[in-house]
């Protein structure tokens, strides 16, 4: 199974309310981003890491060489939709960068230390980004 179809089904699951193989609805969240270039909204499921009572999540893309399209569509358009198991609300991204994420970056990594592994991989500084709920 490709990578879209593989999304597509965890959010069906998600938003069912089931349960994901391989996954904990706890540390799930869907966010759905506007595209920069298509205008088109976009929902790609990931891990999220909370700290300090803040949602964080990682635009690790698995290791790969280049950032996922989300992170440069919430530099161009930083508000977004967040579904949490429980929860959905808008948002406001704030992608961290140098000093701001190096403040956090010891905190995920201590949660998922696969995300020290990823960031080897894809030898590049690993975008962290901070999703403050928008109401409040």
């Amino acid at each position: 199974m490709d990578q879209k179809a593989m999304n597509a089904r965890v959010i069906e699951r998600f938003r069912a309310g089931d349960e994901i193989e391989g996954m904990h609805r706890d540390r799930l969240l869907l966010l759905t981003t506007t595209g920069r270039r298509s205008g088109d909204r976009r929902t790609t499921p990931m891990m999220r890491v909370p700290i300090d009572g803040t949602t964080h999540v990682v635009a690790s893309n698995n290791g790969a060489a280049d950032d996922p399209a989300w992170v440069r569509d919430l530099e161009a358009d930083p508000r977004a939709h967040v579904e949490e198991d429980g929860a959905e609300y808008d948002a406001t991204a704030r992608v961290l960068r140098g000093e701001d994420r190096a403040a956090v970056w010891p905190a995920l990594v201590e949660r998922a230390p696969f995300f020290a592994e990823h960031e080897e991989r894809a030898g590049r500084e690993i975008p962290v980004v901070k999703l403050l709920r928008a109401d409040g």
